[in-house]
Formats: structure tokens, sequence, C-alpha cells
């Protein structure tokens, strides 16, 4: 299924649709790129651009466009199943380890919010507190004075909770970041160099994170399994 819909319809855009319903895949892949080095991007096009590399078996391609497709349109059911179809193109079978209870929630509330969204929830409790805080200061009332102190520090332990929250979410993003593996097979070392022993081996279309770099040439990776190692940074395309 080829979605249509693209916010900024162009010429190139239509042409390229039109391409890719005749079954010219790859010069509807061109006119797709020509369209995101005029930096304009969509989930449509990034998906359309996945189903071509879809049709032409291309399994690293397809599967970065429809990471890419997915981070703009989450909950997009097309773009969700076809990724389905395409992963069942890759070779790695890794199994994610099964986190605690307490790891588990912790993961769902820090992504519950982007870290945009904790430190615009951050600014409302504070917001919030220093109007408390005036109407404990204002009242006269021993009664809506309790009742202000009691609210308004109820609203400061849960600021500095979505404080660390917010600080946790950021660490986190900075320090790790989804790639996608582009080679048919590369060994992942235990050491930034050539010579180190050989972990394990990677085939095209896995989904990596990335959680380290060095000298800009190698890249230390960790697996949903929880498995490390180091390989070429340019066999990765970072999403």
């Amino acid at each position: 299924m080829c979605l249509v819909g693209f916010s900024q319809t162009t010429e190139s855009f239509k042409q390229a649709n039109d391409l890719y319903n005749s079954g010219y895949y790859k010069e509807a892949i061109s006119q797709y790129d020509s369209i995101l080095a005029s930096n304009q991007h969509s989930a449509e096009l990034y998906f359309n651009l996945a189903n071509c590399y879809y049709k032409l078996n291309e399994v690293g391609p397809s599967i970065f466009y429809y990471e890419k497709a997915l981070q703009l349109a989450p909950d997009d059911l097309d773009i969700l199943n076809n990724l389905g179809y395409a992963q069942k193109m890759t070779i790695d079978a890794i199994q994610e380890v099964p986190e605690s209870g307490v790891s588990k929630l912790l993961n769902k509330t820090l992504n519950s919010l982007s870290v945009d969204g904790w430190a615009i929830r951050c600014v409302g409790l504070v917001f919030l507190f220093v109007v408390l805080f005036l109407g404990y200061y204002l009242s006269y009332s021993e009664a809506k004075k309790r009742l202000f102190f009691v609210s308004s520090n109820v609203v400061l332990i849960i600021l500095f909770v979505s404080l660390g929250l917010l600080f946790k979410k950021d660490s986190l993003d900075s320090n790790t970041h989804p790639a996608i593996i582009f080679v048919k097979e590369t060994e992942i070392k235990t050491e930034p160099n050539l010579r180190s022993e050989t972990s394990f081996t990677l085939h095209e279309g896995t989904k990596v994170l990335v959680i380290e770099d060095y000298n800009n040439v190698w890249s230390k990776i960790k697996l949903l399994n929880g498995e490390t190692g180091w390989m070429s940074r340019s066999e990765l395309k970072s999403l």
C-alpha cells in the first residue's frame, strides 16, 4: 500500500508516487530522495520510500525508513504492519530481556513524554506551586492556610520527581541513539579495533542502540538482549 497525503505535496512527490504505483521502484526512490534533499519530511514520504526498498528486497533501508516514518506517526497501523513484514526478512532473532516490574514502570513513565514534554510539565508545576504558595501566604483562614500548605508541598514533591525524570530522559536520549545495520553481515568486536576478538555477528536490518562512539570510526552498540560490542560506524545508519 502506498500512502498519499504528503503535507507539502509537490510535483516530485506525485511523480514519485506514480513511479511507485507503476513498479518503477528505483526511479521512485530517486524522486523521493530529491524531496528529502530539499528538507521536506513526512511520515508518508518515509513510508513510501520504505515500501520501495521493501519491494526491492533491500532489508536495511526498508526498515530504516519505516522506523523514520514511525517516529513521526507512532500509532500508524500501516507503518507498524509493514515494519513487521520487513523485520521478518532479517536474519538475527534477538530476544528482548524481560524487564522487572519496577524497571518496566519507570521506562513506561519516562517514555510517556518527550524531553520537551517533561520540561513543559515542570514549568507548569512551578507555576502551580507559586499560585498555591501565594494562596497560603495571603490567606487568613487557618483551614485555607492548611489546605494551601499541604497542596503546595504535594506539588513541590511532584515537581522534584518530574525534574528527576526530565534529567533521566534527557540523559538517555543524549547517550543512546537507535540505528540500523546497513551491511549484509558484520562482526561485532570486544574492543574498538580490528584485531580484537569477535563477540558475535549481526546482519542487515537489525536495530541496535549506539551507546558510545570512538574516534568517529567505531560505535559501541547494545542489543535488546543486553549484549554489547564494537562495530564500524560506517556500517550503521542512525535514526
